[in-house]
């Protein structure tokens, strides 16, 4: 499955202004080469690999405990709450999936709008819901729930800096891969 063309273009876009050096027009000739010598080399990030294979085992047991300790408290909750903790499970369920599978794919497949929107929805989505679950006392947090938010939390940061890293060495060498193919097809041109 495929992000839709339109969001693919915005992330794109997105990625590009943040990650790009402004500075820096053309790539210098050192990386020309470097790129030519190497055009084989893979920009995916074993660390964030790593960190999302472990995420993913980690998900289902975060999970089963989450609704355990929800079921346990939800007498002792207030209704409003009772809402608020059901409505944050399911998000965080679906942004969880969604993450991880833009995560997998962009980081294995160097796809950099895929691996900017996993990014997008690790900072400002996932990581603020998990310290609304960490620290609000007023929802009953027992023990095993702030272990398991807690290991959540550290995957979320490891993942968005990692991800940070690698999202910025994507972009780099798609900068580089562009501009070469822009100078090949001007050197045909010329001939």
């Amino acid at each position: 499955m495929e992000l839709p063309d339109s969001i693919r273009k915005r992330l794109g876009d997105f990625s590009r202004t943040v990650f790009i050096d402004q500075n820096r027009t053309q790539p210098s000739a050192d990386e020309h080469i470097k790129f030519l010598g190497h055009s084989s080399d893979v920009v995916s990030s074993l660390p964030l690999q790593m960190s999302l294979s472990f995420n993913l085992w980690f998900f289902p047991l975060w999970w089963i405990c989450e609704a355990i300790m929800l079921h346990l408290k939800y007498p002792a909750l207030p209704d409003y709450y009772k809402f608020i903790l059901i409505t944050v499970l399911t998000i965080m369920t679906l942004i969880e999936a969604a993450r991880l599978y833009l995560g997998y794919t962009g980081n294995l497949q160097e796809k950099v709008p895929e691996l900017a929107g996993f990014w997008l929805l690790s900072i400002l989505l996932q990581f603020p819901l998990v310290l609304f679950q960490l620290f609000n006392e007023a929802i009953l947090i027992q023990p095993l729930e702030r272990g398991v938010h807690i290991v959540l939390a550290l995957f979320i940061l490891t993942q968005a800096f990692s991800g940070f890293a690698a999202l910025k060495t994507m972009v780099k060498h798609t900068e580089s891969h562009f501009h070469l193919r822009q100078f090949d097809g001007l050197q045909e041109f010329r001939t």
